[in-house]
């Protein structure tokens, strides 16, 4: 199933959150970004140089305005995600960023001309619904800043997919549209420590970044495969699997113990993504 890179990039972004959830007891979120684009840049361009046995001339394309605004949006989600998940239980950080699918639905409809079932109105509030029982029990007081700043992550991260998938449409390649994502985000992390200062990573530091590059690539790569070969709606409701990730790790590795009334809120989101698969009457497989 074409769908099913999705599952793999859920998989490593859950654990890249992780490593982003540890590392950002030292570097801020723009540091965080930084270095995840970096490593991936570098990454990505040595992948492309030796398969290509071109340094440069590969990366040439027709299309860099799509491009700068997938990369733009992205950045800013990352920034927002990153935020939100230094400050929030992990699966609720990851939760409210993957509300993107609802987002996406909306957004396929009118920017993509994809044509949707009426259900799809009424997946997407109660999506929305369950975001308010999810937040309701642990988010107080302060807790709203990195909340919505986690909920404007999934907004941008879809106007990111829906670029993607134009780019699929017009031809580029999986690895120029991340090399572009990767090479906008590191510009922008750069211009910002540039401004804002940094701190200089120590020798125990480096594995957690590295680590966050190498996972943040590897998932990249299979969300770019997915959102170019499958269905946009499908795609985006599997993406709701890095929540069960992510409650995982959560537990297992920084002991979070969410209220019930939490558990049934990211129930209640990943229901709603189902439904607005089946909602939706997408392309037929021969067209994607």
């Amino acid at each position: 199933m074409k769908s099913s890179w999705m599952l793999v990039a859920a998989a490593l972004f859950a654990l890249m959150s992780v490593l982003v959830k540890h590392a950002s007891a030292a570097f801020s979120p723009a540091e965080l970004v930084f270095y995840r684009s970096a490593f991936g840049l570098v990454a990505i361009w040595a992948v492309i140089a030796v398969s290509h046995r071109r340094l440069l001339a590969s990366l040439a394309t027709p299309h860099f305005k799509t491009h700068f605004w997938r990369g733009l949006a992205g950045f800013a989600a990352l920034v927002l995600f990153f935020y939100a998940l230094a400050r929030l239980p992990l699966a609720t950080a990851v939760t409210l960023n993957y509300t993107a699918p609802l987002f996406l639905a909306a957004l396929s409809a009118w920017w993509l001309r994809e044509r949707h079932g009426r259900g799809v109105v009424g997946a997407v509030l109660l999506g929305f619904a369950g975001i308010v029982l999810l937040l309701r029990p642990q988010v107080q007081g302060q807790d709203w800043l990195p909340a919505l700043a986690g909920l404007a992550s999934g907004m941008l991260a879809a106007v990111a997919y829906v670029n993607v998938k134009q780019l699929g449409k017009l031809g580029e390649p999986e690895w120029r549209v991340v090399f572009y994502f990767t090479l906008i985000a590191t510009v922008g992390g750069a211009a910002w420590m540039a401004v804002a200062g940094f701190h200089r990573p120590r020798l125990n530091d480096w594995p957690w970044l590295i680590g966050i590059g190498v996972t943040a690539t590897v998932a990249q790569l299979a969300l770019t495969r997915a959102y170019h070969r499958g269905r946009t709606l499908t795609v985006g409701s599997l993406a709701y699997s890095t929540v069960g990730f992510s409650a995982l790790y959560g537990v297992l590795l920084f002991g979070e113990r969410l209220p019930m009334l939490a558990w049934i809120g990211m129930a209640t989101v990943a229901m709603a993504g189902v439904w607005a698969v089946r909602a939706s009457t997408a392309e037929p497989p021969d067209s994607v």
